[in-house]
């Protein structure tokens, strides 16, 4: 493949938001590595995504340690790919990983203790061929990890220069606000929370993202499509290869309801008067609250990021576009 030179123009289309009180500015869309990055994908086609990310001004690029399949290999294939196209752009970038789920056997292979925090950042940077990463998260609570030796750990993880700031995701607004005071005592720059949010999953506003506001402290969503939901694909039920239709995903037929179908295709309509796919007007929803920062897309193909990236054209909603939204989502 040609060798690669980042576009000069690439911070003119692009829009940044601040990462709660840090000094942090992250793009409104970053790229997640979740799927599509792996052994078993094409590794190409991953490497003109991500160029096309930061061509676009996408400066923020989210793994983690269990990323592929199989797991480690999206970091694997992250590294190939900044030691040829991104390394002269490091400083450029916010690159994360995290770790809090099953990576390797045994019992310190998984969840929030110390010794499993700092074992896998060192085998994550060595995956990917970094002295650091910007962001490194614990992925998931740990109910039985007393919560002071995780955040002990990511403080730990700090002064070592392995990360320069710290995060967690799906911590309920409670344990974000325990973390956030043990982080502030330690003198740690707890940057970010990573929650599943989208139209259909509203669990953060159930006092997390007021939790965020109160602590200073940004957030990146995860899913913001429903797994594919708020697309056209199911606009006309269930595609053969869809995710719905693929065993093992994450997303099952019996998802699909007649129900989610026909709020799908009520969304679309008003979707259509924005003059944006659903996708898009999905991606916008996210961003009118100011408190989301980012945005975190996992995309298969280029043209599916260049379609996330154009929801920044239209992220004014009106009242009654909002309303209607509502009125939508809450019919049974």
């Amino acid at each position: 493949m040609k060798e690669y030179t980042a576009s000069q123009d690439r911070y003119q289309t692009m829009q940044y938001r601040r990462c709660g009180k840090s000094g942090i500015m992250l793009p409104l869309i970053s790229l997640g590595l979740w799927h599509n990055f792996g052994h078993q994908d094409d590794f190409e086609n991953a490497r003109n995504i991500l160029r096309t990310a930061f061509n676009n001004g996408i400066t923020h690029f989210d793994l983690a340690n269990n990323y592929g399949p199989p797991y480690g290999s999206a970091e694997e294939n992250f590294g190939k790919i900044f030691k040829e196209d991104f390394k002269n752009y490091r400083d450029e970038l916010i690159i994360s990983t995290k770790a809090g789920w099953d990576m390797w056997p045994g019992p310190y292979g998984n969840f929030g203790s110390r010794k499993y925090l700092i074992a896998s950042l060192d085998q994550s940077l060595k995956r990917m061929g970094l002295e650091y990463v910007d962001i490194f998260y614990h992925h998931r609570p740990d109910p039985d990890t007393p919560l002071e030796e995780t955040m002990r750990a990511l403080d730990h993880i700090v002064r070592q220069g392995k990360a320069l700031y710290v995060g967690i995701s799906q911590y309920s607004a409670e344990d974000t606000a325990l973390a956030a005071d043990i982080l502030k005592s330690l003198g740690t720059p707890f940057l970010i929370h990573q929650p599943r949010y989208n139209m259909m999953d509203r669990w953060v506003e159930n006092g997390l993202l007021d939790t965020l506001e109160q602590v200073g402290v940004g957030s990146i969503v995860f899913s913001p499509l429903q797994q594919g939901i708020l697309t056209y694909k199911y606009l006309n039920g269930i595609p053969k290869d869809s995710r719905a239709a693929t065993e093992g995903s994450y997303l099952n037929e019996s998802q699909i309801t007649p129900q989610i179908i026909k709020q799908v295709k009520e969304l679309n309509e008003i979707a259509q008067k924005r003059n944006q796919s659903l996708a898009q007007m999905a991606v916008a929803w996210l961003l009118k609250d100011s408190r989301v920062t980012s945005v975190l897309v996992g995309v298969s193909k280029v043209s599916q990021l260049e379609d996330n990236v154009a929801s920044l054209k239209n992220l004014d909603f009106s009242e009654d576009e909002l309303k209607k939204i509502e009125e939508i989502l809450k019919s049974d």
